[in-house]
């Protein structure tokens, strides 16, 4: 956990500064440049509701119902029946790092000066974050525009002092306790504060970002798996040269390449594809593996890209301008998040796919080159890993499913009004899913191959057949940590799970790259 604090000045966040606070409990604090500008923005919102006509958000209602002007005694109230009629969400609660990355976000562009909110709001939800205060969430609420509203609002809810919220300790208590307790006074909204803490693209951003950080993880992790089979299967490094690569010049795809020869260098075992099973060329999951991860990696780098316009965004409607104007917009949409969101699902999904299809190739004697059937001790008598790979198929079966684009299934609401939704919400919620599943494919993977080369080696004791220095770490490594390697049946599931945390934790790159260095 990093121990400093981070500092939200006016002109945005980074990424590593979401992760922080989301996922490293990281304290908060709003710059004094930051405190300057809302304070400034604060005052041309209060000019504007001293004057009879109507500004939408600040002495108007909202979405379809924006033609009613609501005098000033009450819009105190309108601003409260805005939090509590959106904080309608239904379903689990989501996770409480996806909560705070929300919040962090949303206090991001509070600090932008764009939103017209007073300083009061923005302290208030800064010292929630560091009381370590989480609003309950649902799964459910959320198209995607006007932003996360339902999400959003049941955080805006929390800092007014009702609704539920997860107290440091996890345990779920009425809000008004927990910030009495921290010493926190609920804010009391006046004019256009409620709308300004409900409308913003912070949800779905910050599962973007989080899914970025694991993604970038899991195709390193790739790399290292794919090359472990190919060695495994006797197969041929020659196709990992960068004079090949090189005359495709797509980034991503020349730097999975390097990662899988780094990976392989020095191995006894690569190169015998004309030898024990003589054939031309190898698989396509194995021959094109750096291009399939590598078309992923450039996916994400593009994700990446967006992340990081979203990230210097100030998203808000109305929004207060430089010049003092206060201007209706729509960049609280989502269609930008949300189409990399469901990009980044694609991406995933077939390199599940891929994965998967090395990890029944491993398996089949009919192409695995010698290795017994399933891996097994006994064939027959023992099964090995025959389901192991059942369960790495309901994984990728459901991914395909997964990939179908949200982005892509707008439903008009409010009257209509709202006619056009992004569904940014739903991509990053089956896009948490999909990370997690190519989680587990990959660990299957890593599993079947760390056997395989066991059983190589076993085989070829004695003679000039060696996994390569890097692979002979990432085995060190898998062993210690408890994933139990080849011989007769026995009950998989923990073992299957020891190789999901290992993967998860980023210890499968980290064994590679005691060997190799860093890899991409």
């Amino acid at each position: 956990m990093n121990m400093h604090n981070v500092v939200i000045g006016a002109h945005g966040a980074d990424a590593d500064d979401v992760l922080a606070v989301a996922r490293g409990d990281v304290r908060v604090e709003l710059s004094g440049e930051a405190l300057a500008g809302i304070a400034r923005s604060r005052g041309v919102i209060e000019a504007l509701a001293a004057k009879p006509e109507p500004v939408y958000g600040v002495s108007t209602g909202f979405g379809a119902l924006a033609v009613r002007h609501i005098s000033p005694e009450l819009r105190a109230q309108l601003q409260r029946s805005l939090v509590r009629s959106h904080a309608a969400g239904m379903g689990a609660p989501v996770e409480r790092e996806v909560v705070r990355a929300l919040m962090f976000l949303r206090l991001k562009t509070l600090a932008s000066g764009r939103t017209g909110v007073r300083p009061v709001v923005a302290e208030t939800m800064a010292a929630l974050l560091n009381a370590g205060i989480t609003p309950v969430v649902h799964e459910y609420g959320s198209l995607g525009c006007s932003g996360d509203l339902a999400p959003l609002a049941h955080c805006a809810q929390v800092l007014m002092g009702e609704g539920e919220a997860a107290g440091p300790d996890g345990t779920v208590r009425p809000a008004a306790e927990l910030l009495a307790e921290a010493g926190i006074e609920p804010v009391v909204l006046r004019e256009k504060e409620g709308l300004a803490l409900i409308n913003g693209t912070d949800g779905m951003l910050g599962m973007l970002v989080m899914a970025c950080a694991d993604l970038a993880r899991l195709f390193t992790a790739a790399d290292i798996t794919a090359a472990l089979t190919l060695e495994a299967l006797l197969g041929t490094e020659k196709v990992l040269a960068p004079e090949l690569h090189a005359i495709r010049p797509h980034p991503g795809q020349a730097a999975s390449a390097e990662n899988m020869r780094r990976v392989l260098e020095g191995s006894g075992l690569t190169g015998h594809h004309q030898d024990d099973a003589p054939r031309v060329q190898d698989a396509y999951s194995i021959r094109c593996a750096p291009q399939v991860a590598g078309a992923g990696r450039d996916t994400l780098a593009h994700a990446r890209l967006v992340a990081e316009r979203e990230l210097a965004s100030a998203v808000d409607n109305p929004v207060v301008l430089e010049d003092g104007r206060v201007e209706s917009n729509g960049n609280f949409h989502g269609a930008p998040v949300a189409y990399v969101l469901d990009f980044l699902a694609i991406a995933a999904a077939d390199l599940g796919s891929i994965a998967e299809r090395r990890t029944d190739r491993l398996l089949d004697k009919n192409r695995s080159h010698g290795l017994p059937p399933f891996l097994a001790d006994d064939p027959g008598l023992d099964s090995g890993l025959m389901i192991a790979q059942y369960t790495q198929a309901a994984l990728v079966s459901e991914m395909k499913r997964l990939a179908v684009p949200a982005s892509v299934d707008s439903i008009p609401s409010s009257a209509m009004q709202e006619d056009h939704v992004s569904m940014g919400w739903s991509a990053a919620r089956k896009l948490r899913t999909t990370v997690d599943n190519l989680t587990r494919i990959i660990a299957v993977e890593m599993y079947a191959a760390t056997r395989a080369l066991e059983i190589r080696a076993a085989e070829h004791k004695g003679e000039d057949r060696h996994p390569a220095p890097a692979t002979a770490a990432v085995l060190a490594a898998v062993r210690e940590a408890g994933v139990l390697g080849a011989g007769p049946d026995r009950f998989l599931s923990p073992d299957l799970e020891a190789a999901y945390a290992f993967v998860r934790a980023g210890k499968l790159a980290r064994a590679a790259e005691s060997v190799t260095g860093p890899l991409a």
